[in-house]
């Protein structure tokens, strides 16, 4: 099994880590593309540590750069979800080596995800034996809303989505909310006007502030 790596910030406030955030980014790039909101978010989590790892694979075309958690060639929902199940014990495995080197307990952990690294954080975060503090998806979608008898937790989901998205159409935010509180996941989500396949100002706010609500409710 391969080993991630990538990215890490330390927290703010200095001293042990009282909580962990794992960033997945998504297809085409890697850590160092969303490690930035750790920064942006020290101030509102100054215990947090940051970690960005890099994606397991190489995209196919490696002259372009940029890593994949799964490949991608239909772009259906068959092919997300062979994808995230895939790419869920190397990500498992990340994050419990993770826990272990922060001295963070699980349930003292978040997931956020874009895009393609959005579905992963959707369908790793809910099927955690341990179930983490927050998922957090940015411009994704839940892979296989049909399926989803396997899951069972608490754990809070914020969705943020552009409404000018091109890539991931935005109509899979509310298909994803419906499919998750309809089996009981409490489900914040936020359509951004003008905003295209990004993370902006305003989903930043957003998101910090729920991780500072979601580790408070802990």
């Amino acid at each position: 099994m391969s080993v991630l790596d990538g990215p890490r910030l330390s927290p703010a406030a200095g001293g042990k880590a009282g909580r962990l955030i794992v960033f997945l980014h998504g297809y085409g790039a890697d850590g160092a593309d969303l490690i930035d909101l750790g920064r942006a978010w020290a101030e509102v989590l100054p215990d947090a540590a940051f970690v960005a790892p890099d994606a397991r694979e190489p995209l196919p075309f490696e002259a372009l750069g940029g890593r994949q958690w799964f490949a991608l060639t239909e772009r259906d929902m068959r092919e997300y979800r062979l994808g995230v199940d895939a790419a869920r014990p190397v990500l498992e495995a990340f994050l419990e080596s993770e826990l272990g080197h922060w001295q963070v307990a699980p349930s003292d952990l978040a997931l956020v995800g874009f895009s393609q690294g959005a579905m992963m954080a959707l369908h790793t975060g809910l099927r955690r034996r341990n179930p983490p503090a927050a998922i957090l998806a940015y411009s994704g979608l839940l892979a296989g809303p049909d399926r989803l008898d396997d899951i069972q937790t608490s754990t809070p989901v914020l969705l943020v989505h552009g409404s000018e998205d091109d890539v991931v159409p935005p109509y899979h935010l509310p298909v994803s909310q419906d499919a998750l509180t309809g089996h009981g996941v409490s489900v914040e989500s936020h359509l951004l006007e003008g905003l295209g396949h990004s993370i902006d100002e305003r989903g930043m706010v957003l998101g910090g502030r729920f991780l500072k609500t979601a580790f408070s409710g802990r």
